[in-house]
């Protein structure tokens, strides 16, 4: 038999730490808010990679913009295009051309028109 009893042994002591107190949320000014929204709807932008390099999941980022889209209360993308654009009108008919009214400008184009083309369009129309 062996001396197994008078061998010297080692333990392990395992201690656990607290568990952390679930932090609060932070509080977003709304100018923040704007300038990350703004910046997501620059082409090509990554609304993923813009929220993660701001400390911010990308779902909540993803909730303000579409918030904000549907308010319709988007802040201009640009410097030169201050004022808001409201729609005056909406009146459906039975046309193959389409009417848009942009504050006090009516644009008019037939309903085979390039979307391109159209974007185009209306961006010069803001900008005017």
């Amino acid at each position: 038999m062996s001396d197994s009893v008078n061998q010297p042994r080692t333990f392990e002591v395992l201690t656990a730490a607290p568990v952390r107190a679930r932090r609060k949320p932070r509080d977003w000014p709304n100018e923040e808010k704007e300038r990350l929204i703004a910046e997501t709807l620059l082409p090509g932008a990554n609304v993923s990679a813009i929220a993660r390099a701001e400390g911010l999941d990308p779902s909540q980022l993803y909730g303000w913009r579409r918030k904000a889209l549907s308010s319709g209360l988007v802040a201009p993308l640009t410097e030169t295009a201050k004022k808001e654009v409201k729609f005056a009108r909406v009146e459906p008919v039975a046309s193959s051309a389409v009417e848009i009214v942009l504050g006090d400008v009516v644009v008019r184009v037939g309903g085979d028109i390039e979307s391109d083309h159209l974007v185009k369009i209306l961006r010069a129309v803001r900008k005017a």
